[in-house]
């Protein structure tokens, strides 16, 4: 019987390892991913450690998971897409597993031939040298009894946990597992209490001058309001209780004296987020070849949908549109959930229930993104359902229109983030208060309450460091205007919502829009709404 199953596992692999074949040829290589970690290490402090751990599984309902989807720095530094992972990477060579010298580990899920029929082919060990170009891996059991003396570094580097990650009782390599490992070796509970809000009330104390004790005490009575036990200390409940100035400064050199006897600590959950932020904001040539592609995924969806839309559609089938022509392309997923809101459904800034049946003689905000290999696009039209804007849809969409060529021409190297919002609000303001719509900049803002600029990439917000435009970064232009009903303006402006989104790449030579093949202008997308569309002939049998 043992032969039998041995025989019928291997038969198994091999079956499954041949249906792997004839996967995309385009994935980051091996080769990026090491760059990758290499420009990160550079970057870290000297005599230092990093680690990051792979994303948790999540639960949708009952024993049925959520699609995963790795954590994005994870996926960036390592190429491996399999949960219950850690990457720990050294600032310089250490001697680790008898002898060896490394400046990286990874730690991987191990093989499983059971759990592999289940839920697909596993790299392990093996696959995670020859495929992702690792000297070092080991299954995620290793990491347990690692043996890393994390204490002997000056800077241990890592992102505070979340908990929100569930203990499998049936894995003691889950990310649990792992994490819970690493908490003890590198004695967390110390750190916790450590960073806790007592920690912030002592730093408000320590750091504040006599002439500004009034307002910190306030600070502080908040945060006792927030968090009674902080009422428990000592010196915070004199301080607050202080009556005069000289015993407030006693207390604030109490303050530096229990902080400077207090045990040190080589923990970091500040500066790899930085440290990433720096890596990411900044696209490389590899990167842009996906992210191009993902931007014009989502274009052409937007056109499509442009040729097929029609007023008894519904808004979910003009989801359904979007997501099939993503899937044609080969996307693999969205990168976020998608947005189709017909009339006052596009003044919910992230509408996703998309349930309205039919869409009439509204406009419709789709605001939608392709995800291609890891990258995200975030791309949003709005148009009218009928192919023809209203004289009141019309004035609305080409106003923000107007706003987003302010906004697109000051993307350019040097401005930065805040630099299209002013200018795109700018135009929106001057525009409400011209149709009367809004009485002010003040009262404009209501109208237009959201950010016009982020970064997008392996997130649709992907991280930066928000200071002046580089090349090769890539933003969103998305200014908006949105008058719910009942606004405080006149009823024919109720329900009009527009936003019209394009993601920017930032260059030398100015500012290029990826997404400009889905038409921006309101006569360009009437034109293209009047072609024929591939799905007019597509109908579907009755089901009553």
């Amino acid at each position: 019987m043992k032969i039998f199953i041995t025989a019928f596992f291997t038969i198994f692999l091999v079956t499954l390892s041949y249906a792997q074949k004839g996967l995309p040829e385009d994935y980051l290589s091996a080769q990026f991913h090491k760059e990758r970690r290499e420009a990160l290490r550079n970057k870290m402090p000297a005599n230092s450690v990093a680690l990051f751990f792979a994303n948790p599984e999540r639960n949708r309902s009952n024993d049925v998971d959520y699609v995963y989807h790795q954590d994005p720095n994870f996926y960036y530094l390592t190429g491996y897409k399999e949960p219950n992972a850690v990457l720990v990477i050294f600032s310089e060579k250490q001697e680790v597993y008898e002898g060896g010298m490394t400046n990286e580990i990874l730690y991987v899920q191990e093989k499983n031939p059971q759990a592999e029929q289940w839920t697909g082919i596993r790299l392990g060990t093996e696959g995670a040298k020859e495929q992702l170009g690792f000297d070092m891996a080991f299954n995620g059991k290793d990491f347990k009894d690692s043996g890393i003396d994390y204490a002997k570094f000056d800077k241990v580097l890592f992102k505070n946990f979340e908990n929100d990650y569930r203990d499998s009782k049936r894995n003691d390599a889950d990310l649990y597992s792992l994490i819970e490992a690493f908490k003890e070796q590198i004695n967390y509970e110390v750190f916790a209490t450590d960073n806790s809000d007592k920690k912030r009330v002592y730093e408000l104390i320590k750091t504040t001058d006599v002439e500004n004790n009034t307002i910190v005490v306030q600070r502080i009575e908040h945060s006792v309001a927030n968090y009674p036990e902080l009422k428990n200390d000592k010196v915070i409940a004199e301080y607050i209780d202080a009556k005069d100035d000289k015993l407030r400064m006693d207390l604030k050199q109490e303050v530096i004296k229990i902080e400077a006897e207090a045990p040190k600590n080589n923990l970091d959950t500040k500066t790899l987020s930085t440290l990433m932020a720096g890596l990411r904001q900044v696209k490389t040539p590899e990167e842009m070849v996906l992210l191009t592609k993902a931007v014009r995924i989502s274009a052409m969806g937007q056109r499509e949908v442009m040729k097929a839309m029609h007023p008894g559609m519904s808004e979910s089938e003009v989801q359904g549109v979007h997501e099939f022509v993503y899937k044609k392309y080969g996307s693999e997923y969205e990168g976020y959930p998608s947005i189709v809101g017909a009339g006052s459904n596009g003044c919910v800034l992230h509408y996703i229930e998309n349930t309205k049946m039919k869409l009439e003689n509204d406009l419709v905000l789709m605001d939608l993104g392709a995800e291609y290999h890891g990258y995200s696009a975030d791309v949003t039209r709005t148009i009218p359902a009928n192919g023809k804007f209203s004289l009141e849809q019309k004035k609305i969409y080409d106003l923000v229109y107007e706003a987003q060529e302010a906004g697109i021409k000051a993307s350019v190297i040097g401005n930065n983030l805040r630099s299209p919002d002013e200018e795109a609000r700018k135009v929106i303001n001057a525009g409400l208060i011209k149709l009367g719509i809004a009485k002010n900049d003040a009262d404009a803002r209501q109208y237009f309450p959201h950010g016009t600029s982020h970064h997008i990439g392996l997130d649709v917000h992907d991280p930066s460091l928000r200071g002046p435009f580089e090349a090769n970064m890539v933003i969103t232009v998305e200014p908006g205007i949105y008058i719910p009903e009942g606004s405080d303006c006149d009823k024919k402006w109720w329900g009009i919502a527009v936003r019209i989104e394009d993601d920017i790449l930032i260059t030398e030579n100015g500012p290029v829009n990826l997404s400009d093949e889905a038409p921006r202008k309101s006569s360009e997308i009437e034109a293209l709404m009047k072609e024929k569309s591939a799905l007019d002939d597509f109908v579907l049998p009755k089901l009553n």
